[in-house]
This record gives structure tokens, sequence and C-alpha cells, in this order.
């Protein structure tokens, strides 16, 4: 699975409220460990990585978060639903490392 966050940077040249806000939640709950890639939709430019992706995917609200699994990509436009169906499902590498010593005393002396 792979996860990309689209945020946006208006034509004024200033970040998107939301999208800040949305990033800080994801700093904040320590999962944006899980986004794979973070692209910029930059209203003064149309050939931005994140605008592109947005044409190609027919988005036209920022942020969102482009969820490619087994050749299909979904589109997630709202944070806390994306959040509940994907980040949701997922450990994050910390709780794995943690499980993993926790199943392995002996390696924690590595």
């Amino acid at each position: 699975m792979k996860i990309t966050f689209v945020k946006k940077i208006l034509a004024s040249g200033e970040p998107c409220p939301k999208c800040e806000d949305v990033e800080q939640r994801l700093q904040k709950t320590d999962q944006l460990s899980m986004i794979d890639e973070t692209l910029i939709a930059d209203e003064r430019d149309d050939q931005s990585a994140g605008m592109v992706l947005a044409k190609k995917l027919g988005v036209e609200r920022a942020p969102f978060f482009a969820v490619e699994d087994n050749d299909e990509t979904k589109v997630y436009t709202v944070y806390f639903k994306f959040a509940k169906e994907i980040l949701g499902k997922q450990t994050s590498k910390v709780d794995q490392g943690k499980e993993i010593l926790n199943d392995n005393p002996d390696l924690d002396y590595i």
C-alpha cells in the first residue's frame, strides 16, 4: 500500500490553512510516519506534482490522500475518514518494533 498526502499552496503563495491543520494532526498523532509521499498542489503552477495528480484523479479539493493498493487508487478528501479507514488498520513502525521486542526479549541487547 502506498499513501500520498497532497497539500495545497494557494495562489497568494500562502499554505492552505486546512492542509496545515491536517498535517499538524498527522504529526501530533505520529501518523505522518505512515505517509509514503507528500506532494504540493501549487495553484500558481498547473504542472506541480500535486496539481498533476489531482487532475489525474479528478480531485478538486485539498488536502487529500491517494491510497494505492493492488492497482487500485482510492481518494480521501476527509482526514477523519482516511484516518479511520486506512491509518486505523495500520500499525506504526514504532508499535511494530515494540511488538518484536516484546516477543523476542533477547533482541533488546543488540
